[in-house]
This record gives structure tokens, sequence and C-alpha cells, in this order.
């Protein structure tokens, strides 16, 4: 290493953590860290081992600094962001790209040499005055065939403090593993702090590099802008997995579902915002592993997946006792959390759809705030904002599963697709085989916009696998990499597909918010092949006896045959127009669609207009053959 970035580390790092670097063994390390602490030009540097001690310097400096302010709850704090800085920021969310590298359509991106330049003049000197913190993590469980290892340069001490919630120390295996670990690396600054806020957030840059791994955020401070190994690095392990394409690196939750004697049955399952994805891996009586990002791999014929994280960063907004029990119980109790952006009186923290009432005034993200409070266009001020999280350890909560650090990771039998559908799916159905499933549901994923949403309500907008905003591979590759993925399996994952939000002709939703822990049921009965199905033109769904069965044991309820009809009745015209949607979708704004993805809608569409012309445009289930 330079000589220059020698005598710049041992200044700035002071002796012990210089040491603490040397002992690493690692050039690459040193440059990389130097290289920042030359630009960036903090006032100091600590580097991060797992130890306590180090552990609770962060969470220390960040309550000292006012990043955070404590609450009246042992070990709870909360953090606000700018007012202008409350969400990802899509716009300028950019991959640096070279002239010979394809991503596909649709995806924001900026000459290499261009974005680099521009960052990096954004990122100098930009931690003046402060002290940078140096991290070590893992994605996924540390020692692992799935251990994807992170360096995390930030001079925020939230985000530190988030990261460290969120994702294993890895330290330890660094100094391990030595000069031979391969790591990511991210660069985060807040750059110039106003209230302790970040200033010039119209400067915002969150750019991606494929080429060096390394993720550059600066002049922000939310966290889905500036916790790297969250949302950015999914972006750099999808392209990581579809280059090596023998692993998944999806948006995905995993959980347990309990079935007969015991058993416990693992699934994934992914869900666009707000179509229920949190509710169902939380949902009553099973098992959480995780929430959000998941690695896939295989071994010895099965599918095995891991949580990429150790925490959850969850939205607050109408989470009460009633709904949301186990979370609702750790937010109340002590233990390590943060929450952000939401409304604070008296040491108490408030938000959107909040059980008790909200205080007339109190602190929140815009300040001093009062009840009709307007900004600077004259749009009221919410108590508390809509994108208001937590962050949490999962062990917190009551129903993690005790395997979540399991190395080796967990067995998944099926994989669960939903959206937010009025009018076309049933509640719940199973796929004929994994082609089916990966192209008609999880490549064929839509979800209709809510009043939460900003525009009309009702459109539906495409989402393949969940996952469309965080694709940094093109589409075409992303569903071949699905195919071949489970193609050589014996017995590949069941795919499934649910829909909570099945609307009758009034408008009225005719399923309960509980009958997902009954749809859940099913489907672990069904990868086990301990019940039947019927077949449909698109793909199997329960029989009438299992599901009344299933509903007087888990919910206590009975389950009548009339609601039975409308639920699970083809609605062929629907169907029908789904595919049409989703066909002119790959044909004009994908460019690289592999052929067997129109080869299966086509079959699909074949078997809706048979069925059709034999049964009429909506069809009652006992039309169909058990299979």
């Amino acid at each position: 290493m330079m000589e220059r970035y020698v005598s710049l580390l041992k200044e700035k790092c002071g002796t012990k953590n210089y040491e603490k670097l040397l002992l690493l063994n690692n050039p690459g390390v040193e440059y990389f860290i130097a290289k920042y602490v030359e630009l960036c030009n903090p006032a100091s540097v600590f580097v991060r081992t797992d130890s306590v001690e180090d552990i609770l310097h962060i969470r220390n400096k960040a309550k000292e600094s006012g990043e955070e302010i404590l609450l009246a709850i042992n070990g709870h704090t909360t953090h606000f962001d700018g007012y202008f800085d409350q969400a990802r920021d899509k716009e300028m969310t950019k991959f640096l790209v070279t002239k010979d590298m394809d991503l596909g359509s649709g995806l924001s991106s900026i000459e290499r040499e261009k974005g680099l330049k521009e960052v990096h003049t954004l990122l100098k000197n930009s931690m003046d005055g402060k002290e940078m913190f140096v991290l070590f993590l893992c994605l996924g469980p540390v020692n692992s065939d799935f251990s994807i290892y992170g360096v995390q340069i930030t001079d925020s001490s939230y985000v530190a403090h988030s990261e460290d919630i969120l994702y294993r120390p890895a330290y330890e295996s660094f100094k391990k593993e030595g000069s031979d670990i391969d790591f990511f690396k991210y660069v985060h600054s807040a750059g110039k702090l106003e209230n302790n806020v970040s200033k010039d957030v119209d400067k915002r840059r969150i750019y991606t590099d494929f080429i060096e791994n390394k993720v550059y955020s600066v002049n922000t401070q939310y966290a889905g802008n500036t916790l790297g190994l969250k949302k950015l690095s999914l972006r750099l392990t999808i392209r990581k997995a579809g280059m090596e394409s023998n692993w998944l690196s999806e948006h995905m939750f995993v959980m347990a579902v309990h079935g007969p004697d015991k058993r416990k049955t693992y699934f994934t399952g992914a869900f666009p915002s707000f179509c229920g994805k949190t509710s169902t891996c939380m949902v009553a009586g099973e098992r959480i592993i995780g929430d959000d990002i998941a690695y896939l791999r295989k071994r010895e014929d099965k599918v095995f997946a891991v949580n990429v994280e150790r925490g959850i960063f969850g939205i607050i907004r109408n989470l009460n006792s009633q709904d949301d029990p186990l979370i609702w119980q750790a937010l109340n109790n002590e233990g390590e959390i943060i929450f952000s952006n939401i409304l604070v009186k008296d040491g108490i923290p408030y938000w959107q759809g909040y059980e008790k009432e909200i205080p007339e005034e109190g602190i929140n993200y815009s300040g001093k705030w009062q009840k009709g409070k307007k900004d600077e266009k004259g749009n009221e001020i919410a108590s508390s904002h809509a994108n208001a999280r937590y962050t949490i350890k999962l062990n917190n909560l009551k129903n993690c599963d005790p395997e979540l650090e399991n190395p080796e990771g967990v067995e998944v039998k099926g994989v669960i697709y939903g959206g937010r559908d009025s009018d076309t799916l049933p509640p719940v159905f199973e796929s004929f085989n994994w082609k089916h499933g990966v192209i008609t549901i999880g490549a064929s994923l839509e979800s209709e916009t809510t009043a939460a949403t900003l525009g009309k309500q009702g459109i539906r907008k495409f989402n393949i696998m969940a996952n469309l905003d965080f694709l940094s591979i093109p589409i075409g590759k992303y569903i071949n990499n699905y195919l071949s993925f489970a193609g050589d399996l014996t017995n590949p994952c069941s795919i499934f597909g649910v829909n909570y939000f099945l609307r009758d002709e009034k408008g009225d939703y005719i399923t309960g918010m509980q009958d997902k822990r009954v749809w859940l049921k099913w489907m672990e009965l069904r990868v086990h092949n301990e019940v039947e199905a019927i077949k449909t033109p698109i793909g199997f769904i329960p029989k009438y006896q299992d599901l009344k069965r299933l509903f007087k044991k888990v919910l206590n309820e009975d389950y009548k045959e009339e609601d039975y009809i409308k639920q699970f009745s083809l609605r062929v015209n629907e169907n029908l127009a789904k595919i049409k949607r989703i066909e002119e979708i790959y044909k004009t704004k994908v460019t690289d669609t592999p052929a067997i993805l129109f080869e299966t809608l086509k079959e699909q569409k074949a078997r809706l207009q048979e069925t059709k012309k034999q049964h009429g445009d909506c069809i009652k289930p006992d039309i169909f053959e058990t299979n």
C-alpha cells in the first residue's frame, strides 16, 4: 500500500483502531478504507470489531450526536430523517455502466466514468469534522455457503447502528480469512448536516458499481438509500447470482408453517408492497425466519434458504395489537429498537394507525409539530410519516424460528407469490409445475394501486417476482435463471399464488384477514401430498371439504360452501385479460423475453378458451375434476 495511505490511516485511526485493521492482514481492506479516508476527510476513524465495547461505542455516538433520541422505554430510540428524505430515491438510484454492459430495458443507469466523477466530487470532504465508522458485516449467516461479506463505511452513527441491528457482525470472519476474503464495498456520507439531517438532498445520489461491487450513497440519511447491505446489496447479489446461475437472490420472506405431528415446513414468499407480505410471514401460530430478502441454493437435490438479515426494518403505519400482536408486544417492551419518522410526545412514540389517541403536538420529522401544521407548499403535515419505520432484531420476537442462524439454511418446500387483485385470481392456488409457476404466477405478478399510492386507484402494476425495482440483469435472463435453477431437481419446490384482495360485485372483500392462516395450512399439506386438489386451467385449487375442515381447526369457523364458490370460481374473462396484459408487457417492454414464456401463456390461454366454450365465463369449482 502507498506510504501516504499508511500514514493517513495511522493518523486518522489512532493506534488502537489502526491495530484492528492490521490484525485483518488484508491489504485490500486497508486500501479501500484509506482511499475514502483521503477523499472524505473525516476527523477520525472508528473500526468496529465484533466486541460488545465497539458495538456500544456506536450506540452511544448515535445518542451523543443527536442522530437518535432516547425514548421512555429502555433501549428504545428514535431517528428523524429530513423532511424531503423520507423514501428510496428511485430517480437518483442508478447503475454505473460501461458500453459493453447489458442491463436490459427500463433500468436507470449512468456512464461509469461520468458517475464515478460525480459521486466522488460529492463525497470529497463530506466527512470533514465527523467520525468515520467502518463496519465488517455479513449477508446471511457467517461461515456458510450463503455468506457474502461486506465492509460498510459511513459517517452516520444511525446508519452504523441500524446496520448492526440488521446484519451479522463479521470482523472475526475477516480476520480468519485474511486476504482471501471476497467482499462488497459500501461508501455512505450523510453530507452536510443541518439540525442533524442531510442538508443537500437535492444532490442525493445512490450509485451501484458492478465492476467493483461497490455502492455509493451521499447526501441522504433515509435507510433505504443508505443501508448498503439492504436493497442496495440486493442489486449486487441479483447480478452475482445471475452471473453464477446456480442460486437465487430474492425479495422474499422465509417462514415455517406447522403441520401434523409437530412438523415444520418452510416456505419463501414474494409480495409487492401493501400486498400482505409481512402479515403472511408474521401470521399467528407460525414461525418467522425473515421478512424481506432471502438467498436460495441447491444442495443434495433440495432447495435451501437463509434470511440475508437478522432484523426487520418494517413499516409501522397501522401496526396494532390486534393484527400484529407479536410485533406490538416487542415494540412496547424493553429492548433495542430504533423508531424512525414517527411522532414523539413525552418519550412515547406514535404513528399513523396507532391504537391510542394521537397527541395534539410533539416532535416529528418536520421538527416541532402541532395539529394543523403545514409545509411551505401549504400541505398539512401528518403527525407521523406514512413511511415511518421500526428497526428491531428478529430474536426479539417470540415467533422467531430457532433456525435463523443455521449456516446450512432451511429446506424450502414451497414458494408463494402474492399480489393485489380485486377480480381475477382465487385466494390460493398451486401451479402445475415449476415452469408453469415461474411464468404464470411469479413472472406475471401484478399489484393494483391503492389509496396509499400516488395516482389513480385500481391500476395494475407489473412486478416480476416482486423484485422489479431491484433487478440488475435483463428480465429475460432473470426468468431463464429461475427456470434453470430447479430444472435439474427431482422434486422442485411447489409454487403457489395467493390473493387476499378478491372482491364481489358490490366491491366488498370476500376473504377475511385471518383466512391466510388456512391457506398456509392447505399449502403445507399439499407439499407433502396429504390433500388432493381440483385441476383448473390456471392450476390446482383446494377442495371444499379440506378447507371446511381447516377453517374449523385453525379459526374455529364454519366455512360455508357458498363462500367457497364465490372465492374459487374460475373467472375466465378476467384471466384471459391478465394474459393479454402480461403478453403485451413482454412483447413491448422486454427485449429478451424467452420464447418459453409466450408458449406457456399461450397454452394457458388455450385451456381457458376451451373451458369457456364448454362452461361459460364464471365456472364453479365442482365442474372440474379432482387431480
